[in-house]
């Protein structure tokens, strides 16, 4: 049949994608350069061809069951297939095509999405490689938090058999005061540890309210030792914003890990003094960690500053975590973090929250 596809030279004109005139019969009827460009045959090659010879073998069964259905007057949208170059290499398609029964052809356009196919096949092994991560990973804690609970049990038994009435020593009895409450606290942070990674299966961060001094106080405790042993004085300011809402578990963790950074990073002859405090600045909540320790060149950590396992001074103590920890946990609060810092003269850590999100 001699068709006259003059006066579809414009639709050939207006578009940059793969546009084409194919027939009932299966073959190209007349394509534009793009159809060429693409496929790497010769218009003598796509002309010659039936067009299922250069669709991808898997591709072919359902491509022809989508065709039928064109040869039926059904339009068709947004249908994806592969072909296969001249040079080997596959390309995916998206095509819209609509029937014209009377003329026996099908006009086509076609765009070019390999490489958002390649983006969603790297995505989705991305994916699937977090996944098996995560699942690890949950794996670990678990175990952790239970293996370590039976040791840490234990010891508290042991304190338990302890006749008491034997020791005079004062001291000594406040050790062993101390000891036990080290115990108990590591029991009680284990028991919580356990029960998140239980019951968190989304990404929602439950916030409650949280009383600052009581925060400050629960992270002392839990450190008491650690304070008493550097001469450490910690010093709060929380008069114009005593509580906020936040999650609890995150925050006691800023606290812990910022407060014993100022003390592992403490300045030679000097007692660490650290101050914290909390106030809303422009609508913003500002909490505040200040320290008088040796501080830091920011121009030479830059970047480097909150990095998995980075560490700055020669302290054989110093696993580059803590801050690492501090910053996600800021993230993951929806805040953000902002540090001052001279070398021998102390670093203040400022961490700002969205106030509507803590209200």
């Amino acid at each position: 049949m001699n068709t006259d596809f003059s006066q579809y030279d414009i639709f050939f004109e207006l578009t940059p994608d793969l546009v084409c005139i194919a027939g009932f019969d299966g073959y190209f009827k007349k394509i534009n350069p793009a159809v060429k460009e693409v496929l790497g045959y010769s218009y003598e090659e796509l002309y010659s061809n039936p067009i299922h010879h250069f669709i991808y073998q898997e591709d072919k069964e359902n491509t022809a069951k989508e065709r039928s259905e064109l040869l039926k007057s059904t339009p068709l949208v947004n249908f994806e297939n592969r072909y296969v170059t001249k040079s080997g290499e596959i390309v995916w398609l998206s095509w819209t095509s609509q029937p014209v029964t009377k003329d026996q052809i099908i006009f086509a356009i076609a765009r070019n999405i390999t490489q958002k196919k390649e983006l969603e096949a790297d995505r989705n092994s991305l994916l699937t490689n977090l996944t098996e991560i995560n699942k690890d990973l949950r794996h670990i804690g678990h175990m952790t938090s239970h293996d370590l609970r039976s040791p840490v049990n234990n010891l508290l038994s042991i304190y338990e058999l302890i006749d008491y009435s034997k020791i005079t020593d004062k001291e000594t009895l406040e050790l062993m005061e101390i000891f036990k409450m080290s115990c108990e606290d590591l029991r009680d942070k284990l028991n919580v540890y356990s029960k998140e990674l239980r019951e968190k299966q989304s990404l929602y961060i439950p916030f409650k309210e949280i009383d600052l001094q009581k925060l400050v106080k629960k992270v002392s405790k839990s450190i008491y030792s650690l304070l008493k042993n550097s001469k450490a004085t910690v010093v709060t300011d929380f008069d114009e914003l005593p509580k906020i809402t936040s999650n609890s578990t995150y925050l006691e963790s800023i606290f812990l890990n910022l407060t014993t950074n100022s003390i592992k990073y403490k300045k030679a002859g000097a007692d660490p003094v650290i101050t914290i405090s909390c106030k809303r600045v422009e609508g913003k909540i500002h909490l505040t960690f200040s320290d008088n320790g040796l501080g830091f060149d920011l121009e030479k950590v830059k970047d480097k500053l909150f990095g998995f396992q980075q560490t700055f001074h020669r302290n054989e103590d110093s696993r580059g975590i803590g801050l690492y920890l501090v910053y996600n946990h800021v993230q993951s609060l929806g805040g953000t973090i902002e540090v001052e810092s001279k070398v021998g003269e102390g670093t203040t850590f400022r961490i700002i929250l969205n106030s509507q999100e803590l209200q």
